[in-house]
């Protein structure tokens, strides 16, 4: 495993995602590619995708719900086939308005020279609560409890 070439493989697609250039970052991965991020129920760009056709509908979805506030790779770690990088995003909601930022981790596995996998680590209760997917205190009250309202 050639680890520089990796990370440079890495970099050449955040800085193509930076730019807007979404076929460049498609361009970056294997045809089947594996996608992932935390699985959160109310958020349809979560969950698992396999293949570029699915990766796109994925970023589709994400620019029609978000807006990127910022988006900064920080740190590049390589070992083998994989390239983690350490980074912070910040995003408003398009439907409430609400702003949400979290540091945020992503393992990338490269397979000859593209990305054969990809999952994403970060912190999805901020994003529950900037999407509002689940009214104010739903976790907390006990079935059977009436609501206060």
């Amino acid at each position: 495993m050639d680890e520089q070439r990796n990370t440079e493989l890495i970099q050449q697609a955040y800085a193509a995602y930076g730019r807007g250039e979404l076929e460049q970052v498609l361009a970056c991965m294997e045809d089947e590619v594996e996608w992932e991020l935390p699985d959160v129920p109310g958020l349809p760009f979560t969950g698992k995708r396999r293949g570029c056709e699915q990766v796109a509908e994925f970023f589709r979805t994400l620019g029609e719900m978000q807006t990127v506030r910022e988006y900064t790779p920080k740190q590049f770690i390589a070992q083998g086939d994989k390239v983690v990088v350490l980074g912070h995003g910040a995003w408003t909601v398009k439907d409430t308005g609400m702003d949400f930022e979290s540091d945020w981790v992503h393992v990338f596995t490269i397979r000859d020279g593209r990305i054969a996998a990809f999952r994403e680590f970060l912190d999805t209760n901020i994003a529950v609560e900037a999407f509002q997917c689940y009214p104010a205190g739903a976790g907390t009250r006990s079935f059977g409890t009436p609501s206060p309202h």
